[in-house]
């Protein structure tokens, strides 16, 4: 069965600490790449935080189950979890282990109707983010070509915004980055009629610096994984679009 996936805009009042909602009702198995973010999904009779990734996963949704959840904006998972992205990494993490009996609670609320995943995060959501990090997640964004020249023009020291950083997204500038590079590369797949272009457009110094990137956040060759990108153009996977 093909993926049928859909984004939505997140909720009113949540605009600045959600970036989407989705719902995936494809069983086919996709590859899951990293790209910055938590989310908070429910699928097959589970609500979970999907922490932030540095390699690729698969994600198959059983047949007829359909998964719903909401993407945070990168930096913005910690005010509303309790606790650092870092300490996520790389982990499914169900929200009753995450937040003890009352987090089993909600969880019943949500698979059970009586509450969404945007409620939970409205109740739970808690102070309104680091400014300085959501300055220099944008400065990032932009693509830049070093961390060193985003750093530049803040008067906090960089030791300190690196670690508030990691704490914040889960990995630190560096990594993310090359993240958000790769996912740029994700984005134009579709209109570049060769990886050597492909790369110079999404910002690499060369092919072989996107083959080396591809290669640790998917997994797969990167002539393998465009060309399936290519392929499937109006397919979007619920993390490798985030």
């Amino acid at each position: 069965m093909a993926t049928v996936y859909r984004e939505t805009t997140a909720p009113g009042g949540l605009s600045d600490v959600v970036r989407c909602r989705w719902e995936d009702s494809g069983e086919a198995p996709k590859r899951i790449v990293p790209d910055g973010c938590v989310d908070l999904v429910e699928s097959g009779g589970e609500v979970f935080v999907a922490g932030p990734d540095t390699t690729a996963w698969t994600w198959e949704t059983p047949p007829g189950v359909r998964a719903r959840g909401v993407r945070f904006a990168p930096g913005r998972a910690g005010e509303v979890l309790g606790l650092g992205a870092d300490e996520l990494r790389d982990q499914r993490v169900p929200l009753g282990d995450l937040w003890g009996r009352e987090g089993g609670l909600l969880a019943e609320r949500v698979l059970c109707g009586a509450a969404s995943l945007a409620d939970v995060v409205a109740e739970r959501r808690a102070g309104h983010g680091d400014r300085e990090i959501s300055e220099l997640i944008a400065r990032l964004d932009e693509g830049v070509p070093r961390v060193s020249a985003a750093l530049e023009r803040f008067t906090t020291g960089e030791r300190q915004l690196r670690r508030r950083f990691t704490l914040a997204v889960g990995y630190g500038p560096a990594t993310y980055l090359r993240v958000t590079r790769f996912q740029r590369a994700i984005g134009l797949a579709w209109t570049a009629p060769d990886l050597a272009s492909l790369a110079a457009s999404a910002g690499y110094a060369d092919q072989a610096h996107l083959s080396r990137d591809c290669r640790e956040f998917a997994g797969v060759q990167a002539r393998a994984f465009f060309r399936a990108k290519k392929c499937a153009v109006s397919i979007v996977d619920p993390y490798s679009a985030r």
